[in-house]
């Protein structure tokens, strides 16, 4: 610890700290305007200038570390003059244009000037204007009002990880600008704009727009990675016109693309405004009254003749904890089934099932921001840039700032290698022989957390015999990767600390995932990644609340909670499957576009064979148009409730305008419905729906307190690890024969599942799908980037753009899921995101 004095007062900090941060902890606030708490300092700007008394120069409060017994001043007519003289001559070459900036009312500079009494200028310049960035996607950029602080440029490097744009040029040509005239490597999140302390990077969907204090400012949370990134809506006139973070949430005010500016979906032509009736052969615009009419004495009908098992329901991770909780009751209460199921059925419900019945977690067992301090990271069969961004952040933090050793395990070679210090790119399904082969490696070379695995873990001679009888060597080569990568992948990862390991949707929806993720448990409790103060175990998902979703009992197999269900229900392909068969014959889908889903052209001849299709949805889709009856349902930005993240924080969400039309609530709709099935009167509130739930689950029971504002309630008992732990003992070096060509389907950052394809600010950035293949199979099959390309499953064929690569392994493809035109996911199989295919020019 260091001693020191700062305007009179003794002051105790850690050694390292600054003079900024010092006076900080004791309520001294100097002034700053090139400083942001979350990147490295500048000392740019040089408002922060102090006096240390013995030193003649002024020394600049934010990147000075403190020393021992030092005396400094913060406050003094020297100090003040040197201020004001700082920011007159910043302004010199600051054009005085703030009747028409975006900045105006939120300006850094605005505030400095007004806070340091400086109201003229005193110097005058022959200026050169500078060329203004038009051409950029979502961010327009005028160096003119730049005043070169370097905050965008170090949040885009420390933080996103991008090195979009850079420090160009020298002297008085000094702007910030891309690296290479063009903005390859941007990811168009916005954190630029927000860390600029001027209008120099302003946010094109909202300029001119109106100035910041008209708005409405409502906060919430995102609604749609599972992250749970908190933001603020800024609204008027019954539109969503922005969305911005700041530092003190707890996502410390970054966001991805998709939170910042996937709102415009809210504005879309696609929304559905008013309800729909299926009559003669189209549908017709009707009233409330006479939708649920038509909804209510089908279900009755097929209920009377058919039986409640007749009926099914799909519910939605875009939907609240309360609403999902609602229609479980609704299902299983109303209508007398447990045939529910949802989209997590393609991954997170099976990897969750494994993590329940090994470590008896539900979710992760730490919030993510432990993440932060691990002191090694594995990231695995995860693109964290496109399933869950601000994990990503997290990782980049713990690696670039606290100098985490990062490994990362993906069969392409995603953003995150950049900051890795082993990459393993491994073959197509060979996971399970790369956990194994790590779990041997550390094995071998004694890394193990022996105190972790020896005070809390049983079997560990079972895994170690196991183990034994296979061959490093064999393992190496099964999975694609050298024999000593895995050795330094080992080591790497051992006798840290703390350990986090992350893994999402190529492990999760590999086939044979259960024995996969199995075996990553396994890899946790070896290197004792589980119950520390950092680190931790934590699987991804894309979706904003699946986690909530699942604890609430929209499953087949468990009623809130996770308590036993008497009578398990059908899981979504056994759901198809009796849809097929003519045993279902009622589907009430809310807030999922099924026809976008895994196998859809299978998906699609079911649903034609259904006698009543009830769709509640937010965008019109290919599913809705097959509807007998839709429900035009609200937003995220539109209601009222809570979202659960998979590191199990609950939050509320902030109703900032009204639903569009005559769209409502879901909790509103399905309450409706069910009052109409049961003839009872309840309104079914969400506040009243999350008290009713806490009160039948024991996960959320009384550890979670009423929320308030901003506040985050963690569901504490969800990361309590089962008694008994122990390996399981049973380890394969097995994988799967290869096809000549594997198409690989998944999300991209630019977008978030279908809902963001509406969203006119993500298609300026990314319009279209596409395939992508490596360099060297494009040049066999004899197409150039660009080109059509014609891919063939068992269930499809797709034509789209060729993307030539070399983020790619030979023999492997990836197309994203997410565009309804390409509709790679029509070539899936099952839950698996992985299928062989034949690969043509079109």
């Amino acid at each position: 610890m260091v001693n020191l004095i700062i305007d009179g007062k003794n002051v105790t900090v850690a050694k390292g700290a600054t003079i900024l941060e010092a006076a900080a902890t004791v309520g001294i606030k100097i002034p700053t305007l090139c400083w942001l708490q979350k990147v490295s300092p500048t000392g740019a700007c040089r408002v922060c200038a102090v006096e240390v008394e013995g030193v003649e120069r002024t020394m600049t409060a934010c990147n000075t570390p403190v020393k021992e017994g030092i005396n400094v001043t913060t406050q003094s007519e020297r100090l003040s003059a040197i201020r004001r003289k700082v920011m007159e001559l910043m302004l010199v070459n600051h054009p005085l244009d703030c009747p028409v900036c975006d900045a105006g009312g939120e300006c850094d500079l605005q505030d400095a000037c007004y806070g340091l009494d400086v109201a003229k200028q005193e110097y005058s310049a022959l200026l050169e204007r500078r060329k203004i960035r038009y051409d950029w996607p979502l961010i327009e950029s005028d160096p003119n009002r730049c005043i070169l602080c370097e905050k965008c440029v170090k949040v885009d490097h420390e933080i996103v990880g991008c090195d979009a744009i850079a420090v160009v040029n020298r002297g008085e040509a000094t702007i910030i600008d891309t690296v290479d005239g063009k903005p390859l490597n941007c990811e168009f999140c916005g954190n630029c704009v927000a860390a600029c302390p001027t209008g120099a990077l302003i946010s094109k969907p909202f300029k001119f727009r109106g100035r910041p204090w008209s708005f409405n400012v409502t906060k919430s949370v995102c609604a749609f990675c599972s992250n749970g990134c908190q933001i603020e809506y800024h609204s008027r006139n019954g539109r969503v016109a922005r969305v911005t973070s700041d530092d003190s949430t707890f996502n410390n005010g970054n966001l991805c693309i998709n939170g910042r500016f996937g709102y415009s979906y809210l504005n879309s032509a696609d929304r559905l405004t008013v309800p729909l009736v299926a009559e003669g052969g189209r549908q017709v615009a009707a009233d409330w009254n006479r939708a649920m009419a038509v909804a209510a004495e089908k279900l009755q009908a097929i209920i009377k003749t058919s039986g409640a098992d007749a009926v099914a329901g799909i519910a939605s991770p875009r939907v609240t904890n309360e609403e999902n909780f609602l229609f479980q009751k609704f299902m299983r209460t109303a209508v007398g089934t447990s045939n529910i199921d949802s989209e997590a059925r393609f991954g997170y419900a099976a990897a969750q099932s494994v993590l329940r019945e090994k470590l008896g977690l539900t979710g992760a067992s730490a919030t993510i921001d432990k993440i932060d301090n691990a002191g090694a990271v594995l990231v695995f069969g995860s693109d964290l840039n496109a399933e869950a961004t601000g994990a990503e952040y997290r990782v980049i933090k713990a690696a670039f700032k606290n100098d985490a050793k990062l490994v990362v395990a993906n069969m392409r070679r995603v953003k995150l290698r950049k900051f890795a210090n082993s990459m393993l790119q491994y073959r197509p399904d060979s996971e399970l022989a790369l956990i194994n082969g790590l779990m041997k490696a550390i094995i071998d070379g004694g890394l193990e957390d022996k105190s972790f695995v020896q005070g809390k873990v049983g079997n560990f001679e079972a895994l170690k015999s196991s183990l034994a009888s296979l061959s490093l060597s064999e393992l190496a080569t099964a999975a694609g990767v050298g024999e000593g990568e895995l050795r330094e992948a080992a080591a790497l990862i051992c006798g840290k600390k703390s350990v986090a390991i992350l893994f999402g949707a190529d492990l999760m929806r590999s086939k044979g995932a259960a024995e996969k993720v199995a075996a990553l448990a396994d890899l946790a409790l070896l290197v004792g990644c589980i119950g520390k103060e950092t680190g931790g175990l934590f699987p991804v998902d894309a979706k904003n609340n699946t986690q909530g979703m699942l604890d609430v009992g929209a499953a087949p197999t468990h009623l809130p909670g996770y308590q036993s269900a008497t009578a398990k229900g059908k899981d979504f392909w056994q759901i198809l499957e009796g849809i097929e068969q003519g045993i279902i014959k009622a589907l009430y889908v809310i807030g999922s576009d099924l026809t976008s889903y895994p196998d859809n052209n299978r998906i699609k001849k079911a649903l034609a064979k259904l006698e009543l299709l009830i769709v509640q949805d937010v965008l019109a889709s290919e599913t809705s148009a097959m509807a007998h009856v839709v429900f035009p349902a609200s937003a995220a930005a539109e209601k009222s409730g809570s979202f659960t993240t998979t590191d199990n924080r609950l939050q509320l969400l902030g109703k900032a305008v009204d639903a569009t039309g005559d769209a409502r609530e879901d909790w509103d709709i399905i309450g409706e419905l069910y009052n109409r099935l049961t003839n009872a009167g309840h309104a079914h509130l969400p506040a009243e729906l999350l008290e009713e739930f806490k009160s039948l689950a024991p996960l959320y029971a009384k550890e979670v307190p009423a929320i308030e504002g901003r506040g985050i309630a963690i569901n504490t008992k969800a990361f309590e690890l089962k008694q008994n732990l122990a390996f399981s003992g049973a380890v394969s070096s097995k994988s799967a024969a290869q096809s000549q060509f594997n198409l690989l389907v998944g999300p991209i950052g630019y977008h978030n599942g279908t809902t963001t394809t509406r969203s006119e600010n993500n298609l300026s950035v990314s319009a279209e799908g596409y395939i992508e293949i490596f360099a060297g199979d494009a040049a066999k099959v004899g197409v150039a980037d660009g080109a059509a390309l014609k891919i063939s499953s068992p269930a499809g064929t797709i034509t789209g753009k060729a993307k030539v690569s070399d983020k790619l392994q030979a023999g492997l493809l990836f197309a994203p899921s997410h565009f309804r035109d390409l509709n790679a996911n029509s070539l899936l199989q099952g839950s698996v995101n992985i299928v062989g295919v034949t690969v043509e020019k079109a």
